[in-house]
């Protein structure tokens, strides 16, 4: 039976909505246990008592902050996250959960767990909606500010076995994105990226950022600081529309009609657009799986989050990573 780790205090709302999560996830999925790592004494408030037998705590009472530098987690061995990721690392655990310092998350994941073999930097995915009705993974969307030509074509192949593993997409095609479909578009990293990844199966060339939102592909590859305003851009416009819409609806009695109708559509949109259907992001590289939450993730998010955790620990991602990264390695170095 699989073991999950989780940061019970790192979210910006405290243990609350996470040990909400965490007991709504043990209530669907009778095929895990976890450890709750954080204050016991807050931690038993919260925590019924028919689930503690599935769910273990890891006295933990120090907090890194969102105001706190990443490499303090390093040095503070008492911190909740640090203490989960040490879970995995001595093989307590088989994956980390976590709603804390990102930055926190991404570091000692390197460092404590460790990369797969042949990974250079570890990228964070996330999960954009289509026009499709599906999904576009997306990656790096901020674990590397700056990316060469091989970043990327690692990133292309850890987005696709994600893709092909643990959301059981068949044959998951890649796109590159850039600021034109040619190959000839543009900067220096992406065009020599674009050689790299030409020798990939199923790979569609460049792509654009209207593309992301059409499902034209089903992954597509960015260097972090691209990726990351990406990420934030798609928020703050989903945000936009829902408070246009729902600004309009109320002009006429006509609107207000017409929205009662709509109800279900909005409802569905809503969903498509909601952060916490998708539960958190997934840090690609690393020899454990680690799912980076939103700080403020609700309940739901949370136990999105440890599904994705779940899955991913179900899965053999990282030997098929590392298989992948030598196969398509080797035959650029034999062209």
């Amino acid at each position: 039976m699989l073991k999950i780790a989780i940061d019970a205090m790192g979210g910006d709302f405290g243990p609350e909505p996470i040990i909400e999560g965490l007991i709504e996830a043990l209530r669907n999925n009778i095929n895990f246990t976890a450890i709750a790592v954080g204050n016991k004494e807050k931690l038993l408030k919260l925590i019924p008592p028919t689930f503690l037998n599935r769910i273990q705590i890891h006295e933990a009472n120090d907090v890194i902050s969102m105001h706190d530098s990443a490499t303090d987690a390093l040095k503070r061995k008492e911190s909740t996250i640090y203490q989960a990721i040490e879970l995995v690392r001595e093989g307590k655990a088989d994956a980390v959960v976590s709603a804390g310092h990102s930055g926190a998350s991404m570091s000692l994941a390197t460092l404590r767990i460790g990369r797969i073999k042949g990974v250079s930097r570890p990228a964070i995915a996330t999960l954009m909606p289509t026009s499709e009705n599906q999904n576009t993974l997306v990656l790096d969307v901020g674990a590397n500010v700056d990316s060469d030509a091989k970043n990327l074509f690692e990133f292309a192949i850890m987005g696709q076995a994600y893709a092909q593993s643990v959301l059981r997409l068949d044959e998951p095609i890649i796109g590159l994105l850039s600021n034109g479909e040619e190959e000839s578009k543009g900067n220096e990293v992406t065009k020599e990226a674009y050689k790299l990844l030409s020798k990939v199966p199923n790979f569609a060339g460049n792509v654009e950022g209207s593309d992301i939102f059409k499902g034209t592909v089903d992954v597509v590859v960015c260097d972090g600081f691209v990726g990351n305003i990406l990420l934030k851009t798609a928020e703050g416009v989903a945000d936009t529309i829902g408070k246009i819409i729902k600004k309009n609806l109320k002009r006429s009695l006509i609107s207000i009609t017409g929205a009662v109708l709509m109800r279900k559509v909005f409802k569905n949109l809503k969903v498509r657009v909601d952060y916490a259907e998708y539960g958190g992001a997934p840090l690609l590289g690393v020899k454990a799986p680690v799912i980076i939450s939103h700080g403020k993730s609700n309940p739901k998010a949370i136990k999105n989050a440890i599904f994705q955790a779940i899955n991913a620990a179900s899965s053999n991602l990282d030997s098929i990573i590392e298989q992948r990264l030598v196969k398509y390695s080797t035959k650029q170095e034999t062209v």
